[in-house]
């Protein structure tokens, strides 16, 4: 397969991949000694963690979709065999975390409206848990570098406005706050860069508060552990 090059275009910054993937760790680790906390037949406390995790599953279909959508395509075109040897493994991981995925939701929604089945809706998403962190860990050490080589800045936009599209606006905020917790400020400036001035003065803003209130809510804490810590 021959390899594409892609001339005098600035070329994809994909520290916002690494990002998301925090965001991603952090949120489907906790999430099932949230659900085991859960007292049996709590059905107002399973609204909250359920509603939360409806949420994380949400933007982890979005996130997928979007790289099924439009990087493994690109890559495929121009990232020669090394791209030929990594991308079918990265397919059939998505499909491995679709399989997962379709399992936690279809247990989710009546442990949300009644509390009971938690255990087993905990051990789903461990199984989810565990082929996801497998799939981001090979996405970062293979696909990242060569998103870099061979997928402009422009495309790679693309990929964030695929996901904003696909939530809800109302959901938007929290879901950059939750993005932007573990964040370098730098590549939350760099993410928003390309926005208009009121948008990047505001959305960092809101995301924060609309996290912190969302965590405190969900975790019973502002600061809910982050990589490699304990609840604060």
């Amino acid at each position: 397969m021959a390899v594409i090059s892609i001339v005098d275009a600035p070329m994809a910054d994909v520290r916002d991949m690494y990002m998301a993937h925090a965001a991603l760790r952090r949120e489907f680790r906790l999430l099932p000694q949230l659900i085991r906390d859960v007292a049996s037949g709590d059905a107002a406390r399973a609204a909250v963690v359920g509603a939360h995790a409806e949420l994380v599953c949400r933007i982890l279909h979005t996130h997928h979709e979007g790289e099924d959508l439009l990087l493994w395509p690109k890559l495929l075109q121009r990232g020669g065999e090394e791209a030929a040897s990594i991308v079918p493994m990265m397919e059939e991981q998505h499909h491995a975390i679709d399989r997962a995925h379709a399992e936690t939701t279809g247990l989710l929604s009546g442990w949300r409206s009644s509390g009971r089945g938690g255990e087993e809706l905990a051990g789903a998403f461990e199984v989810l848990l565990a082929v996801l962190l497998a799939h981001m860990a090979t996405e970062e050490k293979w696909v990242l570098p060569l998103a870099e080589k061979h997928v402009t800045a422009a495309e790679w936009r693309e990929l964030g406005e695929h996901g904003m599209a696909a939530l809800p606006k109302s959901e938007l905020p929290l879901a950059f706050g939750m993005a932007m917790y573990e964040g370098d400020p730098a590549v939350v400036k760099a993410v928003l860069s390309h926005a208009p001035l009121p948008v990047r003065l505001l959305v960092p803003v809101i995301g924060r508060r609309r996290y912190a209130a969302h965590a405190r809510r969900v975790h019973g804490t502002t600061r809910p552990a982050r990589m490699g810590t304990t609840l604060g």
